[in-house]
This record gives structure tokens, sequence and C-alpha cells, in this order.
């Protein structure tokens, strides 16, 4: 055998083996990308079906609570965390976005970008002890820290405008004023679809698989090489991220923010947008937040009922579909298959 070719071998060698490298990298892009551009398409679509324009500011405002559910959701369905302070976050987002304008003239979007900002450090520092804690311990911090800020935004009257809140100043974007409810229909959704990108690309990533092994077993994954308390204390930092965008956008939607948007309900309608959709589900985020600002809307013709009937909706719907709708119609539909 000839020294030339013994040189060939291995580039004969290494072509089959980077050809199948780029093809795997190559799936796994798609992989992330197919459920967002399945999104995209649902989103761009959906406004036929829509019987008058009043439904362009129900949607929009079932992107907006998505947006801060796909986050909750990385935190609780994939890191196994439980948080039920999280409006909290989305009370820094729209209270910045109404003071920055308002007392240091900053324009609406970096008002926001400085929200997110703020959250990320505040959820750092505030992370760091709280995420010691397992369970329902971990559970009351989290909700004491959301109760915290409830009461700093309705005091001080100075800078919030107290417990009757304060007007919002429009979003500006290069000169463009964003209003009404066709317009903050596309952007809540692109907002949505592109922090659902980012979540997919998260969840596929390294920090995600050591997110899925927290979830299944703190100790497991410490032996498996784990930096535990690094991977919670940034899942929590991001999902932060995600409900003070989400606040943000909704107090630039409303015109408006008070209080309540960083109340205790709020947090445990976001509890329940992540437990309906189903946990460890970006779709399920979004099918979570669609029914529970959806539902209100359908049943305002009970009147006095209302309330009742949309809490029997929902028990019967962890009854029967414990794992969360996505979930459970997945799994419900792969057997069908099998």
């Amino acid at each position: 055998m000839s020294v030339r070719s013994l040189d060939e071998r291995p580039a004969a060698q290494e072509q089959p083996l980077s050809k199948a490298r780029s093809t795997f990298v190559g799936s796994l892009g798609r992989h992330r990308l197919m459920p967002v551009l399945l999104l995209a398409v649902l989103v761009a679509l959906a406004p036929l079906l829509f019987p008058s324009g009043f439904y362009y500011r129900i949607f929009a405002l079932v992107y907006i609570f998505a947006l801060a559910a796909v986050g909750l959701n990385l935190l609780m369905g994939y890191a196994g965390q439980v948080s039920l302070g999280h409006a909290g976050f989305m009370g820094i987002g729209a209270y910045a976005a109404a003071i920055g304008p308002a007392h240091f003239g900053l324009p609406g979007w970096l008002s926001l970008i400085i929200g997110a900002v703020l959250s990320a450090l505040i959820a750092f520092l505030v992370g760091r002890p709280i995420l010691r804690l397992k369970g329902h311990y971990l559970a009351v911090a989290t909700l004491g820290f959301g109760l915290l800020l409830a009461i700093v935004f309705t005091s001080e009257a100075e800078w919030t405008g107290g417990p009757d809140g304060m007007s919002v100043s429009r979003l500006v974007l290069f000169g463009w004023s964003v209003r009404g409810s066709e317009t903050w229909y596309w952007v809540s959704a692109v907002l949505f679809l592109a922090g659902a990108a980012i979540a997919y690309n998260l969840i596929e990533s390294p920090a995600g698989r050591a997110m899925r092994a927290i979830h299944d077993s703190e100790t497991a994954a410490g032996v498996l090489g784990v930096d535990v308390s690094r991977t919670k204390l940034l899942v929590f930092v991001i999902s932060s991220v995600y409900a003070s965008i989400a606040g943000s956008s909704l107090a630039f939607f409303n015109g408006l923010v008070t209080p309540d948007v960083a109340g205790f309900l709020r947090s445990i309608e976001l509890v329940a947008m992540v437990v309906l959709g189903g946990m460890g589900s970006v779709v399920g985020s979004l099918v979570g937040a669609a029914v529970l600002v959806l539902l209100p809307q359908a049943l305002t013709f009970l009147h006095d009922y209302e309330h009742m009937v949309l809490g029997l909706i929902i028990m019967g719907v962890m009854i029967f579909l414990r794992d969360g709708i996505v979930p459970s119609i997945a799994a419900a539909f792969r057997g069908r298959r099998g």
C-alpha cells in the first residue's frame, strides 16, 4: 500500500462523519424551529376566524399572558421549582413602563429594557437564598416576595400612583406610535413567538437538559455533575425576564397600570395557565393562557354564575386531563397511533 493511499484513508472516513454531524445539527435545528413555525401559522390564520375586531384585543391579551406563562413553565415545568409570586416580576416590568416615561422622560422601549434588567437583577439577588428552599417552603417564600412587591407598588403613591395606579404613555418605535388592538395583536404575537423560540432553544441546550435532570432529582443531577444551584438560579432569572416583558407589554397595551398586576391572584392565574395547559409544554402555556382569558369572555352570559362555572371547568380539566391539556391530548394521540 502506498503512502498516498494511507494519507487518503482518514479523509475518506472523515467525510461521512462530518456529513452525519451536519445532518444531525440540521435535524436538531428543524426540531427546534418546527413548533415555532406552526405557532406562527396559527397566529397568522387566527384573525380569519374573528367575528369582530374585539377579538384582536382578546387574543393580544392571550399572547401577552402566554409569554409570562412560558417563562414560568421553564421554571415549574422543566426545572421543577414552584413560584407563587411570579406576578411580582410582571409588576416590575409594568411599572417600569409607566415610571420611566412619566418621571424620567425615557422612551418606552428603553423603559421596557430597564424593567427586564431590573427584574433579572432582583431575581438574581432574591433567588440565591430563596432557591435553597424546596417544596412548600419555596412556594411560601416566593409568595411572600410577590406580596412584598404588591405592597410596595400600593404604598409608594408618589412614584406609582398608589392603589389607583397611573397612566402609561404609548409605546413609540422609530417614530411609530403602537396603538390599537389590531396592531397590538401582531406586536404581542411576535413577542410571544420570539419567547417561544428562545424557550425551545434553551430546552434543547445543555442548560435545558440540566433543568430536566434537576426536575427529576436534584441529588442525581448533582451526582452527574450538574451545578444545581447555578442552573436553578439561571432559569429563575430567565423566567423573571419573560414576566417583566409581558408586564411592560400589558401596561403599554392597556395604557394604565395598577398594583393588581403584581397581586396574588395574578400569580395564581399564571400558575393555573401553566398547570392547565401542561407543565413542560411551551404550546401548553399558550393553551392555558387562552383558556383563562377566553373562558370568562365566553361565560359572561351566565352573570352571577360565571366564576362558579369557570371553577367547575378547571376542576374537570384537572380531573380528566391530569397532565394538562396539551400533554394529555398528545399522549392520547400517540397511544391511538401505537
